[in-house]
């Protein structure tokens, strides 16, 4: 069985609005486009009780974490990262090179801090200055700055996750006017029911005018066929459709 995707976005910038987070749409979107859905996301700031306690509550997931491996005080996640396993933090061989190849001796006395890993830690390459993230089993760990993030998400499914076993996703929907959600309830259950690999979302709106957009995703086959479904039964009910 495929393990569930959740997203871990840390930093005190974010959670206070210095920062916007880029992160989680450039995720979902290359997960998508790989076949693979994000189930769950979180959001925390930069304290260590706190990073330990999300990454121990999705120990069973496959996690993307972005933000705090860098040598400041405020970067508590490659320390959280190990308390969280039961595991030291070591100098990780391979990162030393790397660190110091890239800025001689100006990796001392502080960048070669970031060379300071879980034990077993396994690089992932940064292409923009070397600095590598790690990965703790199924456990992803990203820097903060979305130029050198993205392309390790890239990176990592390539690697990791590019021949997971799964159907096609697809996500369809359409617009229904001048109706309420309450009318729709009994036929979103029986929808749900019905069809075992997909899950609807109904999103209604007031303006410009009264309207829901009405959405199945899940499984490309049976979403076809469950839209099918649910428009035959709108026409049935005499409820106006559009198509999004």
């Amino acid at each position: 069985m495929v393990k569930s995707i959740h997203a871990l976005i840390i930093g005190d910038e974010i959670l206070s609005g210095k920062r916007e987070d880029k992160h989680l749409s450039y995720l979902i979107k290359k997960l998508n486009e790989n076949n693979l859905l994000l189930n769950s996301a979180s959001y925390v700031g930069d304290n260590s009780n706190d990073i330990v306690k999300k990454i121990q509550e999705n120990k069973d997931k496959i996690v993307f974490a972005f933000g705090g491996i860098g040598a400041t005080p405020d970067d508590k996640t490659r320390q959280a990262a190990a308390t969280a396993n039961d595991i030291k933090l070591v100098k990780h061989s391979e990162a030393v090179v790397l660190i110091e190849n890239q800025f001689g001796a100006d990796a001392y006395p502080k960048r070669i801090l970031m060379a300071n890993l879980p034990f077993k830690a396994k690089l992932i390459p940064n292409e923009i200055n070397n600095i590598p993230g790690f990965s703790i089993s199924d456990h992803h760990f990203m820097p903060g700055f979305p130029e050198m993030a993205w392309p390790m998400i890239n990176w990592i499914i390539e690697n990791y996750y590019k021949n997971l076993s799964r159907k096609k996703i697809s996500d369809q929907s359409i617009w229904i006017d001048d109706t309420s959600e309450s009318n729709l309830i009994d036929l979103m259950n029986e929808i749900e029911e019905k069809f075992q690999f997909i899950s609807i979302y109904s999103l209604p709106k007031i303006l410009p005018k009264k309207m829901i957009e009405f959405g199945i995703k899940g499984d490309e086959k049976e979403v076809t066929v469950a839209m099918e479904y649910l428009k035959e039964n709108l026409n049935a009910k005499k409820i106006k459709w559009r198509k999004h």
